[in-house]
């Protein structure tokens, strides 16, 4: 994790901003002390894993029949 101080990263905003696109995470101090962070965001959804997933619908205690249950998890799928 690299640190830069709040007048370097004024200067140096476009270049940090690449090194966190190339995931690197930026502390910004301000007197020594830290008051913000640059980092990179997640580009890619979680997935869940099928078991999860029908833990999450259980808790919302919806009804889903055999059907309904094979064509979310042929989604997606090729033939």
């Amino acid at each position: 994790m690299k640190t830069v101080g709040a007048f370097e990263a004024k200067t140096h905003l476009p270049e940090l901003l690449k090194q966190a696109e190339a995931g690197e995470t930026i502390v910004v101090t301000r007197h020594g002390q830290p008051v913000a962070q640059i980092s990179p965001v997640a580009t890619k959804p979680a997935i869940l894993s099928p078991k999860d997933a029908m833990r999450r619908l259980r808790c919302l205690k919806l009804r889903i029949d055999r059907d309904e249950i094979a064509g979310l998890r042929d989604t997606g799928r090729r033939r």
